[in-house]
């Protein structure tokens, strides 16, 4: 795999140990050549570390295996899953999740991903359809602050949206930048 191939979730070899890609950024620097910019999560430890990588440069993937799970509840500290294919039931800490606890509902479908054999992180369809519950009213002429307002989703979770969005409106996120995508009719 190539530093173009970088994505959020994406489990790599780093002197010799497994690690999470939680964030990249491609820079170039306009002298000198182009590098991708990282934050790694180390799957054992948990520790972050940030990485800069040589443009194109080869890195070894690390074995993961995805399993399609349903997601129960939690319990403040930790997730409960359970395996789509074998029913069976376990637990994820909540650190592991980050920011992607704002768009996980109770009973949705996630894909847990597995590296060594165990349950490390879990990976959310990148748009999800949620509904607005909590609204402030959108005034004509509002647009000092470029035609958006703040609502609350379901979640709890708080999105910027064009004015027109009301309570109990559905909507379409990018769970991977928590941008509004468009009004859903779903």
């Amino acid at each position: 795999m190539q530093t173009s191939d970088f994505s959020k979730g994406t489990a790599i070899k780093y002197n010799g140990e497994t690690y999470i890609i939680t964030s990249y950024n491609f820079v170039n620097p306009g002298k000198g050549s182009a590098f991708t910019r990282t934050k790694l999560k180390n799957a054992k430890t948990g520790k972050v570390v940030e990485v800069s990588f040589r443009s194109g440069e080869n890195i070894e993937e690390a074995a993961v295996e995805y399993k399609k799970c349903q997601y129960l509840y939690n319990d403040g500290t930790n997730l409960t899953l359970m395996d789509n294919t074998t029913y069976e039931q376990f637990e994820l800490p909540i650190d592991n999740v980050g920011d992607m606890m704002d768009y996980i509902l109770d009973g949705s479908e996630v894909v847990a991903v597995y590296i060594d054999d165990k349950p490390f992180t879990i990976q959310l369809p990148t748009k999800m359809v949620f509904e607005v519950t909590d609204a402030p009213p959108g005034n004509k002429g509002d647009t000092a602050t470029g035609g958006s307002k703040q609502v609350t989703i379901e979640t709890g979770a708080k999105v910027n949206v064009p004015l027109f969005i009301k309570t109990g409106d559905k909507i379409r996120v990018n769970t991977e930048t928590g941008d509004y995508v468009e009004r859903a009719n779903d």
